[in-house]
């Protein structure tokens, strides 16, 4: 894929979170992932490609827009999987807490395991505990294997979980093992990003999160030369049925990353709309908006940080309430 989309992904992002933004500790979760859907679907429009979404809002009976199998661009080469959130963290916004962002990731097609709209068991690592975790090993043996590859005490290990009656377990058995916990209230895809970036505090994540978020963050992990290890939690039949509606046969299956993201040929963009250990939330000003972007490109293992000021007056559009 042409390194140019690169700028293009951090426009979508950026145009989702700016619109959510405006609904920050409203109460209103359903208009602000309106908002953010609305805006980033109408960038996807000006971008040269050729993108069918495989993860997004829903079946197509479910979202009037990027729901899954959804084509978006201009409808021009190249032939590319999209995998969508629009706002990751919807509870985040509506109650004015950390940690929402607006997300997408980019691969072939192909490249991206079509995750069905479920729950995954997952674990994440940075770079340096590659190889060192295995899904189904105890909590203390995986948390004492990512201490010994970072070089770190077992209580300067910190772990991010989301907090959630079903992971009773899993915060006893961290804390058993010693090491430090940041529970958090929604969206699992940043902390996960966070793992494989040096200085944002977070060296694991753990937990039962959202199968679509497990590819959004894989990708990332992929650029960022991390990893995740994944398996479809199953609720009910539905789900079960979901998931082999959507092609993955055997929903037991340890997902490990070439399962989840195929080939380096990806790209990873989210922008901050509230602040959390990897990117600044939206800040509104006198004269329009600060947003803070990271961009990653498998390929190259490149990661770029933009800071962008958006000029309202130049841009009268991104003034108006939830639009783009």
């Amino acid at each position: 894929m042409e390194r140019e989309l690169t700028m293009e992904f951090a426009r979508v992002t950026e145009a989702a979170a700016l619109a959510s933004a405006r609904w920050v500790g409203r109460g209103n979760k359903e208009a602000a992932d309106d908002a953010a859907v609305q805006a980033m679907r109408s960038v996807f429009d000006t971008i040269r490609m050729q993108g069918t979404v495989v993860i997004g809002e829903g079946e197509m009976d479910e979202a009037p827009m990027l729901y899954i199998g959804e084509k978006v661009g201009s409808g021009e080469a190249p032939e590319l999987d999209v995998a969508v959130d629009p706002l990751e963290g919807t509870n985040s916004v509506a109650k004015g807490l950390a940690g929402a962002i607006a997300v997408v990731a980019i691969a072939r097609k192909g490249g991206l395991l079509h995750a069905p709209d479920m729950y995954m068991d997952k674990i994440a690592v940075g770079p340096l505990a590659k190889g060192k975790i295995h899904l189904d090993a105890p909590v203390q043996e995986n948390l004492a294997n990512v201490a010994r590859a970072l070089g770190k005490s077992m209580d300067d290990l910190t772990v991010v979980i989301l907090d959630r009656p079903r992971h009773e377990k899993i915060i006893h058995d961290v804390r058993e093992a010693g090491a430090r916990i940041r529970l958090i209230t929604d969206g699992d895809v940043s902390p996960a990003v966070a793992c494989a970036i040096e200085g944002t505090g977070v060296d694991v994540m753990m937990g039962i999160g959202g199968a679509p978020e497990g590819v959004l963050a894989a990708a990332a992990l992929r650029c960022l030369g991390g990893e995740m290890q994944g398996r479809l939690w199953p609720e009910n039949e539905e789900d079960i049925l979901r998931a082999q509606k959507l092609g993955v046969s055997d929903v037991a299956k340890l997902l490990t990353m070439d399962d989840l993201v195929c080939s380096d040929d990806v790209f990873f963009a989210a922008t901050g709309i509230t602040e959390g250990p990897l990117l600044k939330g939206v800040h509104f000003t006198s004269q329009g908006a600060l947003t803070h972007t990271v961009v990653m490109r498998g390929k190259t293992g490149t990661v770029r940080f933009i800071e962008a000021r958006h000029s309202f007056d130049k841009k009268p559009a991104y003034a108006m309430k939830g639009a783009v």
